[in-house]
């Protein structure tokens, strides 16, 4: 099934603090707008991130772990890691991550997703920097980071190619870079659209555009053409009986690539 979350983003910023133009989809923070104070109900429209969110820091982790020679079962794991969480909606992804012990920046164009995961964080007592501001500005500014995501974005931006290098752009020599999308299958139109917003209702219809979808290997050769190497293709499959998500090697419909900068 589909899982989904995150605003499509990227673009060049317009003014200080405004996330506009580019390969911003405005129809998509529109709606992502809409679900804002429905981010930290688990059993609202949400429902389906944050049972997938689990498998998604565990791989994050994992894969920072090895790239950094961290211990995963050290209490922060991540501690003196800076993290980029593109189209972070709420803060679901970038809150577990910062207890981690990673130094989080959280971007988002939808203004109302920021104030709920301010909010949140502060409640949590986390500190996770959250700006208004696009990947393609933070990139520009020279600014890097050691583990760069774009997790359930690249199906919601208005240009897939411009996205992916303004992501990559904003990781360091060195860097970490994980995506997460749908691939552009019959499968995923039966699960990703009809099944989880037509049957189940798990999303909002209208959240995703199947055209939108962008296969495993369209999408590695957008990274490859950045300089970056792809490390790794994997799936992510829902499994009913256990109400729980886990990795696979079907990448018909929901599946993570990473990659690293040299």
């Amino acid at each position: 099934m589909a899982v989904t979350g995150t605003t499509g983003q990227a673009g060049a910023e317009a003014a200080p603090g405004a996330a506009t133009a580019g390969t911003v989809d405005p129809g998509e923070v529109a709606r992502f707008e809409r679900l804002a104070e429905t981010w930290w109900d688990p059993h609202g429209p949400m429902r389906p991130l944050h049972r997938f969110n689990p498998v998604r820091v565990r791989y994050i982790r994992d894969l920072a772990a090895n790239r950094f020679g961290r211990d995963i079962r050290a209490d922060a794991p991540l501690a003196g890691l800076s993290v980029l969480d593109i189209g972070c909606g709420g803060g679901v992804l970038s809150e577990p991550l910062a207890r981690l012990g990673a130094s989080v920046t959280g971007l988002d164009p939808a203004e109302k997703n920021l104030a709920v995961a301010r909010a949140h964080a502060a409640g949590e007592g986390l500190s996770i920097d959250y700006r208004a501001q696009t990947v393609e500005s933070v990139a520009a500014s020279g600014e890097r980071f050691d583990i760069v995501l774009a997790m359930e974005v690249v199906e919601h931006v208005a240009d897939v190619e411009t996205f992916v290098a303004a992501t990559c752009a904003a990781a360091r020599p060195g860097g970490l870079l994980v995506m997460a999308t749908l691939n552009r299958t019959a499968k995923s139109f039966a699960l990703a659209i009809v099944g989880a917003e037509y049957v189940l209702r798990w999303l909002p219809r209208g959240t995703h555009d199947w055209h939108k979808f962008v296969t495993p290997e369209e999408l590695a050769a957008a990274v490859s053409r950045q300089g970056f190497a792809v490390t790794e293709r994997i799936g992510v499959v829902y499994r009913p009986l256990t109400d729980e998500w886990r990795t696979s090697p079907d990448l018909s419909v929901n599946y993570m690539i990473a990659a690293t900068r040299a």
